[in-house]
């Protein structure tokens, strides 16, 4: 199991990508964000920033979630996230439609971790609002990380809340 003990010299740092629609409240983006650093492992001091899109470079959501992870926020152009489409797990065409780029979350965070960075947790969804976790070489792949988590649940009958599904349709952004 891969237990974060924090930037390593030379390593890639952990940067959470975050989407949203307009007017989404702060606390939703906060408790999905929580979310996905819980699925991977991945302690909020491990944060180097918050990216995103550069239309959300105003947004308050935002805004909070980099202030309440003490991280600066990093925005992209859409040219810049579009060019992150071939290592997306989840390309989108209605994002791209009303974007310019196939994906907000994961390639945010796979543009701000650089090209030896990886998705560690790919986009997950709350409401309004996506969120992805990239990082350097040195961790585990996200396959590696749920077999370790089915393992532990199969040892027990209390499920793990960080790897809910989100129903619902596919959002924006």
């Amino acid at each position: 199991m891969h237990v974060n003990t924090g930037n390593q010299a030379g390593a890639t740092p952990f940067v959470l990508g975050l989407g949203c629609e307009r007017g989404t409240p702060a606390d939703e983006l906060i408790r999905l964000a929580e979310e996905a650093l819980t699925a991977a492992k991945v302690e909020r001091r491990s944060l180097a920033c918050v990216a995103s899109l550069d239309v959300r470079a105003t947004e308050p959501a935002m805004i909070a979630a980099a202030a309440h992870f003490c991280v600066p926020f990093r925005v992209f152009d859409a040219a810049t996230l579009e060019a992150e489409t071939a290592r997306l797990k989840n390309p989108s065409e209605i994002v791209f439609a009303l974007t310019g780029c196939h994906g907000v979350a994961e390639a945010a965070a796979l543009a701000a971790a650089g090209q030896s960075g990886a998705l560690i947790v790919p986009k997950i969804k709350s409401a309004h609002a996506t969120a992805a976790i990239a990082g350097g070489v040195f961790i585990e792949s996200i396959e590696d990380v749920v077999a370790d988590c089915e393992q532990n649940d199969s040892a027990s009958s209390q499920p793990d809340s960080a790897w809910t599904a989100h129903a619902g349709a596919e959002m924006a952004l």
